[in-house]
């Protein structure tokens, strides 16, 4: 029998397709964005057939009128089954702020009275509240009034939803991003981890306020996003906080931390995950940089200082000859440039072991390994999001949107390929770095286990 899929299910269908064709992140999010408002528009108009017709799809209303009329505690009120029934869709073209797109619009027939969408009237042309129906689709945080509230300022008071539809299009509210943040980690084996903070105004009268955000890429190169929360600051303790919450869930330190250089991020990483290496981002240090250079002289500052880690010509290949070789070609720039810019030089030789910790990792991941500007690419889209409605109703949205962009972002992160020589560099790594003691057993055992293996 041939299996009829929903106009919502295939909307879904075409917002995993958009993730898997490979496409730059921010190509994908734009097309997710308006998959996103088909999808919540199509939802609410099914949701509010359902609630008219008192029934779901595929369900017959001699079967409703016939159910045990004593639910359980927790199921949601079902209205009395109407006559009628559905009978295919129309298409109709919904012109959005961001452009017209295409929705099925229910169709019924044998009923008493007409359909009329309480959102949209008795026919769908027009509306004004795409971003608010898109920050409703991927916040799925904020409460029933919220909704109906954000909706209405929207269209209108005339125009608000029941409470039961509603429910339904936000039916999953909070419960994704609950179950996700309180995850077991214990399975998870790092050999990078990523952290950054990305600002956002969610209570009244107060200004903008981080959300902390940790992702890495384990020992099969894989990506995994790991970590979100919301904090008051970017202090030591805000950071230790959300850092040693990860180590709680049963997270495996990684081999190396990117990040930027805020002073509490620093602080709190060297503390919670002291044994590993730490990265400071490069483009996050060449903006530092650059922006205490005049514009005379940027480009050329610029320059010398990407050139600082352009390695492919030194023939070295990673480790402490490559570092060392780095940190002359630093010296150097602090050379040339000291004189006319002593606060840029200043900036530079600030922290200047950690520009270098990534050298000592497999040269294909060097350009992956030296910024963490990835996952703030992916903030940004939440930020542009935000700019529609100015603040959050609150934290819990806040970090509910920023959770389900950077959710369906992360099926179309890249990981790295890892070749049996990078795996054992790594693990080599990995020993010297978080298992000191074991490391040493081994390298007095070398000869017998290498014997041992010949005579295999």
């Amino acid at each position: 029998m041939h299996h009829r899929v929903s106009p919502t299910e295939t909307i879904r269908g075409e917002i995993d397709a958009v993730f898997a064709e490979g496409r730059p992140l921010v190509d994908c999010l734009e097309d997710v964005a308006r998959l996103g408002a088909r999808l919540i528009i199509q939802s609410a108009l099914e949701a509010e057939v359902d609630e008219f017709l008192g029934r779901a799809r595929y369900q017959r209303a001699d079967a409703v009128q016939g159910q045990d009329q004593a639910p359980a505690a927790d199921a949601r009120p079902v209205p009395a089954a109407r006559a009628g029934h559905r009978n295919g869709h129309r298409e109709v073209t919904v012109k959005t702020t961001s452009g017209p797109v295409k929705i099925k619009k229910p169709k019924l027939r044998g009923t008493t009275e007409k359909f009329a969408s309480r959102l949209f009237g008795a026919t769908v042309t027009r509306t004004n509240a795409l971003e608010s129906l898109v920050i409703a689709s991927f916040v799925r945080g904020l409460s029933t009034r919220d909704v109906e509230n954000t909706l209405a300022e929207a269209l209108g008071s005339d125009a608000a939803l029941s409470k039961s539809t509603v429910s339904n299009i936000c039916q999953n509210i909070g419960t994704d991003y609950d179950s996700w943040r309180q995850r077991d980690l214990s399975h998870v084996t790092l050999d990078y981890l990523f952290i950054d903070a990305s600002h956002f105004r969610m209570h009244p009268n107060t200004p903008a306020e981080p959300v902390l955000a940790a992702w890495g890429i384990d020992t099969d190169g894989k990506p995994v996003f790991l970590g979100l929360e919301a904090a008051g600051s970017e202090s030591h303790d805000a950071w230790a906080d959300f850092l040693t919450g990860l180590l709680e869930r049963g997270l495996t330190p990684p081999l190396l931390v990117i990040s930027d250089g805020g002073a509490g991020l620093i602080s709190a990483s060297e503390l919670v995950l002291g044994r590993s290496l730490r990265q400071r981002c490069l483009i996050h240090k060449c903006r530092n940089v650059t922006s205490k250079v005049s514009r005379h002289d940027l480009e050329a500052v610029k320059k010398d200082f990407w050139e600082i880690s352009d390695t492919a010509t030194l023939g070295i290949p990673p480790g402490q000859q490559l570092v060392d070789a780095v940190q002359r070609r630093i010296d150097d720039f602090a050379t040339k440039w000291g004189k006319a810019y002593p606060a840029a030089v200043k900036s530079l030789l600030t922290d200047r072991s950690s520009l270098t910790a990534y050298l000592r990792f497999p040269v294909e991941h060097h350009k992956r390994i030296r910024h963490s500007n990835f996952i703030e690419r992916t903030f940004g889209e939440t930020r542009r999001r935000v700019k529609v409605i100015g603040r959050f109703p609150g934290e819990t949205s806040c970090v509910s949107l920023a959770f389900a962009v950077l959710d369906r972002a992360a099926t179309g992160w890249r990981g790295f390929t890892t070749t049996p020589a990078t795996a054992r560099q790594l693990e080599r790594m990995r020993r010297g770095l978080l298992h000191p003691a074991e490391a040493e057993v081994i390298h007095l055992a070398a000869p017998a286990r290498v014997s041992l293996t010949k005579a295999a």
